[in-house]
């Protein structure tokens, strides 16, 4: 079959979206506009985990050995190379399965392409991406649904299974906690450079690296005594997602800006100008909650509030057991993983020293 564009013609794979990866999600504040006018959900006795505090994937029980754990994710290209985007779409996807405690059983394809813009061969390889990232996650893509879209947009609706006791919700966070995060921090900076061609070998690698990454030490995590909540920071940013966790379990997040862990290269691009306009209207959205020490510059309130795709897990879990949460991401190549804050009793707010 006759392809109607040309390899040399064909455009890149960023320059067909307004925004990339999870920079393309709709502001916190205004998702929550749009979500007020929702009716309240019926009770249902077996779902564990619905929407009330914006946690990761739905849950529900099946029996008193399996929940099933159920989530969609899908964006528009964060890279240029489509077995990239695809790879990254589908780890960024499979996370949230990951994020509650459980592991991916069945993954469906969600697939919308500009047909007459984009060579078929781009579009199938963003597909053999996502393909390949279900198959190290040793589930298979089972199926999905397509359409002719403006823009290009892939991802996956996911299912996976967990032992109900070894669900982990955002909301089950305790005071005295610390938090660990999985992940260094600044995918959407380097996003941002390779749109402007800034971004060198080793900086691309990097994001690569990360992006692809599978969020596998969750499944073990949820089974481990003194793990008390999980989530993946994504596009809310750091703050963001902290806030979640400290809003839903009626706590105070304490961060120490010292101990994060960024992507090398990150924090130089940001004091260059190389910010995303996600992380303005992130801070927007949640700004009044959050509380900034005076070493905090708006360079570093950026990169706080950056948009990470396929980020890293935030656990919350007893400071006893907190060697124990860094030996398993480090056992699964998580260099990154450190402790970098707590949670307190208080009020639903993230202060960072």
């Amino acid at each position: 079959m006759n392809d109607p564009v040309s390899a040399q013609h064909k455009p890149r794979l960023t320059s067909l979206s307004h925004g990339g990866g999870c920079g393309c999600k709709i502001a916190p504040g205004v998702l929550s506009e749009l979500l007020a006018g929702m009716p309240a959900a019926q009770p249902y006795a077996a779902l564990m985990v619905g929407n009330e505090t914006s946690d990761d994937a739905a849950v529900y029980r099946l029996n008193d050995q399996q929940a099933l754990i159920a989530t969609t994710d899908f964006f528009m290209p964060i890279v240029d190379d489509p077995y990239d985007f695809g790879r990254i779409a589908a780890a960024n996807a499979l996370s949230d399965v990951y994020a509650m405690g459980g592991s991916p059983i069945m993954a469906l394809a969600l697939v919308g392409m500009p047909i007459n813009v984009l060579p078929k061969s781009d579009i199938a390889g963003i597909l053999q991406g996502g393909a390949a990232i279900c198959a190290q996650a040793g589930i298979p893509v089972a199926g999905g649904h397509s359409i002719d879209s403006v823009e290009a947009i892939y991802g996956l609706a996911a299912m996976g299974l967990a032992h109900p006791g070894h669900i982990k919700r955002n909301a089950d966070a305790r005071a005295g906690d610390v938090l660990i995060l999985g992940k260094a921090l600044g995918v959407g900076i380097l996003s941002a450079a390779l749109k402007k061609d800034m971004l060198d070998a080793g900086g691309y690698q990097a994001m690569i690296d990360s992006t692809t990454q599978l969020n596998r030490p969750g499944a073990v995590l949820g089974a481990l005594d003194g793990v008390h909540a999980m989530t993946d920071v994504t596009g809310f940013g750091l703050l963001g997602h902290a806030l979640e966790m400290a809003r839903a379990s009626g706590l105070s997040a304490s961060l120490r800006q010292a101990d994060l862990p960024w992507l090398p290269g990150v924090r130089q691009l940001a004091a260059q100008g190389v910010v995303t306009g996600a992380s303005g209207r992130n801070w927007a959205s949640y700004g009044d909650a959050i509380a900034l020490a005076p070493q905090v510059d708006d360079t570093l309130r950026a990169l706080m509030c950056d948009p990470q795709t396929s980020g890293g897990l935030l656990v919350a879990c007893a400071p006893g057991v907190a060697g124990q949460v860094l030996d398993v991401f480090r056992s699964e190549g998580f260099g990154y993983a450190t402790v970098i804050g707590e949670l307190r009793e208080g009020g639903p707010a993230v202060h960072v020293a």
